[in-house]
């Protein structure tokens, strides 16, 4: 479970069968403190990748923007790839199982808020229908 800011806009694909998968970035910030001693703990900023299916992507791909504050549960994924240069490389993903959108309708850009189908974004409680490989 995060609650986080979105990083950029959602990127978006079809599959050849008509799926859809998107995938975003999601921010989580732990604040800065000072411990009783003095000590002052930085604030700190993970990024997480986070991808969506069929429903849930399509309700990503005509309602979540850069900025926009989400509340996420899934499970994690990893995968491993070998990039270009022969290294292996590891990402570990959520698989979102359940997205609430937490960004108010006031706080929208004005032209998000100018469409039809921002004006009217629906509570965003979205089920889930995760199966299969991402991206």
């Amino acid at each position: 479970m995060l609650i986080g800011n979105v990083g950029k806009d959602p990127q978006v694909k079809y599959l050849d069968t008509g799926v859809c998968v998107a995938q975003l970035n999601l921010a989580t910030t732990e604040r800065g403190y000072t411990l009783q001693n003095g000590v002052q703990v930085p604030e700190h900023t993970d990024w997480h990748t986070c991808i969506f299916w069929r429903k849930q992507a399509e309700y990503v791909e005509k309602y979540v923007h850069k900025g926009d504050k989400l509340y996420v549960e899934g499970k994690l994924q990893g995968r491993d790839w070998v990039d270009k240069q022969g290294v292996t490389r590891h990402v570990v993903e959520i698989m979102v199982d359940n997205l609430e959108r937490l960004t108010p309708k006031s706080s929208q850009t004005s032209s998000q808020t100018a469409t039809a189908d921002s004006a009217s974004t629906p509570a965003a409680q979205v089920p889930s229908e995760n199966n299969g490989y991402p991206f």
